[in-house]
């Protein structure tokens, strides 16, 4: 954008006033001379030297006042973004079962877990402003990524996990007391949890009520999928860990219906961003005044101590 564009004038009226001199100085001449010096034009026209310099001084003065007058602003426009991204921690189950294939009827050779790589990854890119972690869990849980804005990194740490990395059974209340730990220590207004599995909880060292009692004291939003056939994963157990941690159950049975799903919960979970448009203005009348006084103390000058006419 160019300076003119940022250029303008307040009061661009006060501008059409150099008509007005101008027809001032072509029809109305001073006659302060003839009133008090009759014949002071002879004596100057002996003594006196006619100079363009006064004209174009008198005018340069005249001119500069207008410009001043008009009060020329030079206006700067800024968009302050204020972003308000949220804590999220992706919970994955890797047991063995995940290595299931099928659940992509577009390519029936991919595993679940490729499938749900895929698609978390999609919903990864998605999430700009938010700060993502990654709960890896099958017989155990571990933290496969902490919370980054770093999603070059997190993509790379989730194409590295694989079924069996952490056992073959299925620990889903470890996973989420690890995820709650992690969360409690952020200080994020909004944290979200979002744990997807096709099993049933068969080793946790932690029990159903303890970890639902944990959840709903907490201020973290969990949301539970459920993925494969309702024969797969236990859905009232899911949905009470859901509607414990104030969220939402789904089931998905394939990798459209689970691409949707994470389309929703990012849907629901749409980090805020605000604009504030700041303008500063910048008035600039000082330098046309400056140049017109400047012309003006010149005119006297030569006008008076010069003998100039």
């Amino acid at each position: 954008m160019s300076l003119f564009e940022h250029f303008s004038f307040q009061y661009p009226w006060v501008l059409a006033l150099v008509v007005l001199f101008w027809i001032c100085g072509r029809y109305c001449p001073a006659r302060t001379q003839a009133i008090y010096f009759p014949h002071v034009r002879r004596l100057l026209s002996v003594h006196g030297r006619k100079s363009r310099w006064l004209e174009i001084l008198k005018w340069i003065g005249i001119v500069g006042l207008l410009l001043a007058l008009a009060s020329p602003v030079l206006t700067n426009e800024y968009k302050e973004l204020k972003k308000k991204g949220r804590d999220i921690m992706l919970i994955l189950d890797s047991s063995g079962s995940m290595r299931q294939r099928g659940f992509d009827p577009t390519d029936p050779l991919k595993s679940k877990f490729d499938v749900v790589k895929e698609v978390v990854g999609d919903f990864i890119n998605q999430r700009k402003n938010d700060r993502i972690g990654l709960i890896n869990f099958a017989s155990v849980a571990f933290v496969a990524s902490p919370l980054t804005f770093d999603k070059e990194f997190l993509r790379k740490i989730l194409a590295m996990q694989e079924p069996g990395i952490a056992g073959e059974k299925t620990a889903i209340n470890d996973a989420l007391l690890q995820t709650y730990n992690i969360l409690s220590k952020s200080d994020a207004k909004s944290k979200i949890a979002i744990l997807l599995t096709d099993g049933i909880d068969n080793v946790s060292r932690i029990s159903f009520d303890e970890i639902r009692r944990l959840i709903s004291e907490s201020d973290v939003k969990l949301y539970t999928i459920g993925i494969g056939s309702f024969r797969d994963f236990d859905a009232p157990y899911l949905k009470a860990l859901a509607q414990a941690g104030h969220g939402k159950f789904y089931a998905a049975s394939n990798k459209q219906t689970l691409q949707r799903i994470y389309k929703d919960i990012d849907r629901l979970e749409t980090s805020k961003i605000k604009n504030k448009k700041i303008v500063q203005h910048e008035y600039l009348y000082i330098y046309p005044l400056f140049v017109a006084i400047l012309a003006w103390l010149l005119f006297i000058y030569y006008r008076t101590a010069k003998g100039v006419e």
